[in-house]
């Protein structure tokens, strides 16, 4: 479930406009770019989360514990609202998906359908929600590595016109495209467009590692090795996801943009249609709607933990604590749903519009989160050095890889709306959803500083919390699972 909550709307369709945009080299070039960036971040919060990865943990809790109360606050915030409004972003994902059929069914009625089945299974007992979760993890993955296969078998001219695609639409249309302006300046701004835009494929995968450690088996051995095979998956799905989409769809295919309005179709299943196989097209995209109804019944779950978490730590109203009797936080998951309301902002502006909208805002919020990120593992480790505390787990990456992240994600929030200030994109809708993340954040941490003001900037290293709760967990680690047979050759890729 953790791999398949990091494969979603953003390599299956989002992947589509940067295509457009850039062209296959520039997609491939963003994708390396931006999963690097996220590397060094995976092993940041890895060295975190092994040294204490306690239940139901998030970086914003740690944030609270080793940095200050305000960045935990505001830390926890930002997930909630986030995760909310991923929510309806996978609902007009999915409404973009069913456009391909050309239905004529009001989107309305889509997006309706689609609200109703992710809210009625996040209102039934946990282990409902586990259950398709594992499932739909389990296709996503499996479809995507058939699709790699069928991406090799027409690069070899395996298809049904036997035409050897070869890298034939790096040459025709080309392999990096123009945008805005001509010439090198115009790849230039193509090239930024795609690696601001790739990001989205990439959103909160690290602080997934950290969410799942507290109930996975053996998290202190099982938490290094997830970070380290973090290279292969991202070299085995993401970068040979890029190429396979450059091999089989052209960047200048209309469907991808939506004649131009924004995201559009899957460039997959733009691929599968112009190789001629029958079916196929029809069937693949129905596994990327589920994919979009998944995850955007997970966005929901995580939103409502996320605020149920809040309250119990005194940081949000004491109604958002109440259970039913499984468990269910349901007064938090109502207020996390009341943010899918705004999939409708698709009847009147048009899903692929509104789509652009939800990828700039949680952008945003992913590139401050991981900055974020950085900052807590700096205070971390100075604390671990000051007290003299061993950390179990050391990457080769650190500290080096935190500075290149802290730099990188800060260059992302300020370019991530750039375009609009060229004359012929300005909109008003464009620069606010690029940008009011920002500002939201820092509201939210400078209002708690204000209210807790005799609170220091940031925890004294000698007096930050190393001990609390780990006995516990020293004494709760089990000895790893060992795999033998052939499944220890290819399990690296599910675990």
């Amino acid at each position: 479930m953790a791999l398949g909550g990091t494969i979603g709307t953003g390599l299956f369709v989002g992947s589509g406009q940067a295509l457009a945009i850039g062209g296959p080299a520039f997609l491939l070039g963003a994708y390396v770019f931006i999963g690097s960036l996220v590397l060094m971040v995976v092993t940041a919060v890895a060295e975190i989360g092994t040294y204490l990865p306690v239940h139901g943990g998030t970086m914003s809790y740690y944030g609270y514990r080793y940095v200050s109360r305000s960045l935990g606050f505001a830390l926890g915030y930002l997930y909630w609202y986030s995760m909310g409004i991923l929510v309806p972003n996978e609902i007009v994902a999915g409404a973009l998906i069913i456009d391909y059929w050309e239905s004529n069914v009001h989107i309305g009625v889509w997006i309706t359908i689609l609200l109703i089945v992710i809210l009625a299974l996040n209102v039934l007992p946990v282990q409902w929600y586990g259950e398709s979760e594992f499932w739909f993890a389990s296709l996503k993955v499996i479809m995507l590595l058939g699709l790699l296969i069928l991406a090799f078998i027409l690069f070899w001219g395996g298809g049904p016109s036997r035409q050897r695609l070869g890298f034939h639409y790096w040459k025709t249309p080309g392999a990096a495209n123009e945008y805005i302006l001509t010439g090198d300046k115009g790849r230039f701004i193509a090239l930024l467009q795609c690696i601001v835009l790739s990001a989205f494929a990439f959103l909160f995968a690290p602080e997934l590692i950290i969410q799942t450690a507290g109930e996975m088996q053996s998290p202190r051995y099982n938490i290094p090795r997830a970070s380290r095979r973090y290279f292969y998956r991202l070299f085995f799905f993401y970068i040979l996801g890029s190429i396979a989409i450059g091999v089989t769809c052209p960047s200048d295919n209309a469907a991808l943009t939506n004649g131009g309005a924004g995201a559009g179709s899957s460039p997959f299943v733009v691929g599968i249609k112009n190789a001629g196989i029958p079916v196929l097209d029809s069937v693949v995209n129905a596994v990327i709607l589920t994919s979009a109804w998944s995850s955007g019944n997970s966005y929901l779950y995580m939103s409502s933990r996320a605020l149920y978490s809040l309250a119990v730590s005194g940081n949000a109203p004491s109604i958002f604590k109440a259970c039913n009797r499984y468990g269910l936080p349901y007064t938090a998951m109502m207020a996390s749903a009341c943010f899918s309301g705004l999939s409708y902002l698709a009847v009147a502006n048009g899903s692929s519009q509104v789509f652009n909208w939800f990828v700039s805002l949680t952008n945003t919020s992913g590139f401050i989160s991981w900055t974020c990120c950085c900052i807590i593992y700096f205070r971390f480790r100075k604390a671990t050095d000051v007290q003299g505390v061993e950390r179990p787990y050391k990457s080769f990456l650190q500290p080096y890889g935190a500075y290149i992240g802290i730099v990188g994600f800060i260059f992302l929030v300020l370019i991530n709306g750039f375009q609009v200030f060229f004359p012929q994109k300005w909109t008003v809708s464009g620069f606010f959803t690029a940008y009011i993340g920002l500002p939201a954040f820092l509201i939210l941490y400078f209002g708690h500083r204000l209210v807790y003001r005799k609170d220091p900037w940031a925890w004294k290293p000698e007096d930050v919390d190393l001990v609390t709760g780990l006995e516990e967990i020293l004494a709760a680690e089990q000895p790893p699972k060992v795999r033998t047979g052939p499944i220890k050759y290819i399990s690296f890729l599910f675990e």
